[in-house]
């Protein structure tokens, strides 16, 4: 079979002639060359918000119950690692019930967390993939891998055909770890396996320039990166630690918060901080 983008194909005749698994969203093939990954109403009511935002798509992750999580379950970990494996990924979106239409090749370029629901009906913390439309620059840039290519930071007008990083482990993660020296900024502890690189103000709301400028980031520690993506800490401009009025002091002593914490904030982060700081809650 041979694929083409805007035509419709019967799902079960996709699998017939590639494999992979006729059941899943996120669905590899043995071979290693291609991801297909299929979004339809359906996932809907598992929480799952799929779609394109201009340019960039954004794609739930794998699990209908609980937590996602992007290392843990195997093919969250496929998307996250396409581009160094050389793996393409290929969107196809449901029309009627068993058809699909190929909509596109994509390439990763970063990816969140964000609050929604389970099948279950219960609240849950979702990952979001957020991919980018494949040029032909993309093209030969996943088929020469990306763990063969020299990090660079791309511009604005690189990006829109080429990817040089991966999420997690490209230019923008090495760049925040190299600031904060692989520590929770405002803890000063790691391991660093563990420490979040987010930015701080969302990707979703950031142009292309903000979502990948370094000054936009910040090292913290998973509860700490829960607590400031839910703006219920952020930091003044001297980098003092800023609590919600959700937190009580009880909370605080419970996250082994003093109130006298500070993080290094440079000039760069301040229009960046100032931001997050009006969603306080």
């Amino acid at each position: 079979m041979d694929l083409a983008i805007g035509k419709t194909y019967k799902r079960t005749d996709i699998h017939q002639s590639f494999g992979g698994s006729r059941y899943s969203g996120i669905s590899p093939l043995k071979d290693g060359t291609k991801i297909f990954i299929f979004s339809n109403h359906v996932g809907e009511s598992h929480g799952y918000q799929d779609g394109w935002e201009g340019q960039y798509y954004s794609y739930t992750g794998a699990g209908q119950v609980g937590d996602q999580d992007i290392e843990s379950r195997k093919h969250n970990g496929h998307l996250l690692h396409h581009q160094e494996s050389g793996t393409k990924v290929l969107l196809f979106e449901g029309t009627t019930s068993g058809y699909y239409t190929y909509a596109a090749e994509l390439l990763l370029v970063d990816y969140e967390y964000f609050d929604t629901h389970d099948r279950n009906d219960k609240n849950r913390r979702a990952v979001r993939f957020i991919f980018e439309r494949v040029g032909e620059e993309a093209h030969r840039a996943v088929e020469q891998k990306a763990s063969r290519t020299p990090y660079k930071k791309p511009d604005t007008t690189s990006r829109k055909g080429l990817v040089t990083t991966r999420v997690g482990q490209g230019y923008y993660r090495q760049s925040i770890l190299k600031r904060f020296d692989s520590v929770c900024a405002v803890l000063g502890v790691g391991p660093v396996e563990i420490l979040v690189a987010s930015h701080i103000v969302p990707w979703r709301d950031s142009n292309d320039e903000e979502r990948l400028d370094v000054e936009n980031g910040i090292l913290l520690s998973p509860l700490l990166d829960a607590l400031f993506d839910k703006h219920l800490i952020s930091f003044n401009e001297d980098g003092r630690i800023l609590f919600s009025t959700q937190v009580t002091p009880a909370m605080r002593l419970r996250y082994g918060l003093s109130g006298a914490e500070r993080i290094k904030v440079t000039s760069g982060m301040n229009p960046y901080l100032e931001r997050h700081r009006r969603e306080l809650r």
